[in-house]
């Protein structure tokens, strides 16, 4: 009976087997065992999983950083759309410059309408005050526009006069040509009978500038005045202005171009006998 008590407590005092795929939840032995497995899944894990669990952590930096990344780009597009003031006056010099452009077009325009080109023969008048400036009148009929309208602005009709009954009376307007602002830009010459100021000469003397005119009213009342003229000379009276009678001389003139440059103008004699009395010479050198 003794030897089967003490076979019994022995029994129960001695541990019980460690089994071979490890310590088991019951008896000493399981404790470390499920601290070492409470330690195992602490531990960090390596490789895909790994990555996989620790993306979610850093999920609000990553989003810090993307929206701080657009806000520093989008700061200088910003800034981009607004025009430099360098570009703006560069812009506006150039519409400057286009409406200018635009405006002498409109204004050639407008002097050119009404009238028409000149052909080989025109009609030429000369009129002026006794004591006042000479004007030339060239028309390509004689109730059209003048083609040309020049004013000799130091040249009386008066000297005119006395030079042509003396004998013949040669007329020359020279003006010179424009260079081309730089080395490889475009000529574009205006026509001959549209230049605006004149070197004058008669019979070989300088006799001051010429001006181009327009036709204005006074001109218009003249011409109007002679219209019914086709060569002769004579006088219109004053009609109580007080500033003098007008002196005029009408005849048909031959037109001669000799280039770009150069035109002529030959009074023509109604008779046919003998050259021409008054000749004009439009030169461009």
């Amino acid at each position: 009976m003794e030897r089967t008590l003490r076979a019994g407590a022995a029994s129960a005092a001695s541990p019980l087997p460690a089994s071979k795929n490890g310590p088991t939840a019951s008896g000493g032995g399981g404790i470390p065992w499920l601290l070492r497995k409470r330690g195992a899944s602490k531990a960090p894990r390596q490789g895909p999983l790994a990555a996989q669990e620790e993306r979610p952590d850093n999920v609000d930096d990553e989003v810090e950083l993307e929206e701080g990344a657009g806000f520093a780009v989008s700061t200088p597009s910003a800034a981009g759309g607004m025009t430099p003031e360098p570009a703006r006056k560069r812009r506006e010099a150039a519409l400057a410059r286009l409406r200018s452009a635009v405006l002498a077009v409109v204004a050639r325009a407008r002097r050119r309408r009404g009238r028409r080109p000149m052909g080989s023969s025109v009609t030429g008048t000369i009129f002026g005050r006794r004591r006042g400036r000479v004007h030339l009148a060239l028309q390509t009929d004689p109730r059209a526009p003048p083609a040309l309208m020049v004013e000799l602005g130091a040249y009386s009709t008066g000297a005119l006069v006395r030079e042509m009954s003396s004998g013949l009376v040669r007329i020359a307007l020279e003006c010179e040509k424009k260079t081309p602002p730089h080395i490889g830009a475009e000529r574009r010459r205006t026509a001959l009978v549209e230049e605006p100021t004149w070197r004058a000469y008669c019979n070989g003397r300088k006799c001051g500038y010429a001006a181009r005119r327009e036709c204005g009213a006074e001109e218009w009342r003249v011409l109007r005045a002679v219209e019914n003229v086709s060569v002769g000379a004579g006088v219109v009276p004053d009609g109580g202005a007080g500033e003098g009678d007008l002196m005029y001389m009408r005849a048909r003139f031959e037109r001669v171009v000799g280039s770009r440059d150069s035109e002529a103008f030959y009074m023509i004699n109604p008779d046919g006998n003998g050259g021409p009395e008054l000749s004009i010479y439009l030169l461009r050198v």
